[in-house]
């Protein structure tokens, strides 16, 4: 099939630096973290990597999964008395949470999850989508949103900054954002249905982060970085829903304050 004429540009060509996700962790757990975000910003950041697969809703047995979300939960210790998940619909509700107990907070429905409080660390599941990653350094606000194209082409981050400004008194230019690991634009080839949600005709090659950046832009946030990895590209590293044709496991990609 041949591509449109309006192709939206890779982020690799674009001027939006890269932030490299450094490996941490042991085989239990092991995962990529944003560094940088926690020396700069006191944030833990990141995302989990093979053959740890986290999705809730598999076809694996629950007391597999649910063995390795107790390995995962205790990696982070006493830092984090609550975690909170979700079943995502690829909508745009960001829910923001506030004045939670310990232990697991799960909900339906939800694609995002924002706070300002410490010791709670948000999740969201992946498989190419995007994990978006946002914090506000002088507020204490963070956000962390599931943005597929559905998502995406709806405005998740613009609802998620939209609650961030009004929840966590926050401007956009106080937002630093990270769009974290996920399908490239020369590995996400979508048909028509998809691409006339993105102002194009005809089949294209959909690069989410380069729209997720010009979006946030266009917002106002001006600290925009992306990771440099590709879920499709890297299957021995990440799952790859698109890859895989619907066969892998799902990475959790996580977000927080820690105690103390």
């Amino acid at each position: 099939m041949s591509k449109t004429s309006q192709p939206i540009p890779s982020f690799q060509h674009s001027n939006v630096p890269s932030l490299a996700e450094i490996p941490v962790g042991d085989a239990a757990v092991p995962r990529l973290e944003l560094t940088e975000w926690a020396q700069r910003y006191g944030v833990v950041a990141g995302i989990t990597t093979r053959p740890l697969s986290l999705g809730l809703w598999s076809d694996e047995p629950v007391g597999q999964v649910i063995g390795r979300w107790r390995a995962f939960r205790a990696a982070f210790g006493a830092r984090f008395p609550t975690m909170v998940l979700a079943h995502q619909v690829h909508g745009t509700d960001v829910h923001w949470h506030e004045s939670l107990p310990g232990g697991w907070l799960i909900l339906d429905g939800i694609d995002g999850h924002a706070t300002d409080e410490r010791g709670v660390l948000l999740t969201v599941t992946v498989a190419d989508c995007i994990p978006v990653y946002l914090t506000v350094p002088q507020k204490g606000a963070i956000a962390l949103v599931h943005a597929g194209w559905r998502g995406t082409a709806d405005g998740i981050l613009e609802q998620c900054v939209e609650l961030l400004k009004w929840r966590g008194f926050a401007k956009a230019r106080d937002i630093v954002m990270h769009c974290g690991v996920g399908i490239c634009g020369n590995c996400y080839e979508v048909g028509s249905e998809v691409a006339v949600r993105f102002g194009l005709t005809g089949t294209v090659l959909l690069d989410l982060r380069a729209i997720l950046t010009r979006r946030a832009r266009d917002l106002g946030i001006e600290g925009i970085t992306v990771s440099p990895w590709c879920s499709a590209e890297g299957r021995d590293r990440f799952f790859s829903h698109r890859a895989s044709r619907g066969r892998d496991g799902r990475m959790v990609a996580y977000l927080g304050r820690a105690l103390g």
